[in-house]
């Protein structure tokens, strides 16, 4: 090494020690802080019990409030549209289940028969 390669490599090191020490400063450790707290017990139990009556504020719909809706349908036909559903073979049957989302035609209504008992002819059925 020549003296210009040394000085600069000296400057570099001089450089990094003073990074170095720069960031080696911490803070001093002061022990457990005491309370310092000015509301008593029942005054922070009484805001809690408030804050929980009030509801999530982050909520999408707390500036909305109560959304009235009507219903068209009365009870007895949305029970039996719901037990129809219920009822139905194929109401979880989703396309994105099967291969380039196409359902078999083996599964798209009426041929095929849910309820037939294996190796019975299907005029056999009771």
């Amino acid at each position: 090494m020549n003296n210009k390669q040394r000085i600069a490599a000296s400057a570099l090191a001089a450089a990094f020690a003073m990074l170095g020490a720069a960031g080696a400063h911490a803070e001093a450790y002061e022990g457990v802080q005491p309370l310092t707290s000015s509301a008593s017990r029942t005054d922070v139990k009484a805001e809690a019990v408030a804050a929980a009556r009030e509801g999530n504020p982050y909520s999408d719909t707390v500036a909305e409030g109560a959304v009235a809706f009507k219903s068209t349908l009365d009870r007895s036909t949305v029970r039996e549209q719901a037990v129809a559903a219920a009822n139905n073979p194929l109401q979880s049957l989703d396309r994105r289940a099967f291969y380039r989302d196409e359902v078999p035609a083996a599964y798209k209504k009426p041929s095929v028969s849910f309820t037939q008992q294996a190796g019975l002819p299907v005029t056999a059925r009771p």
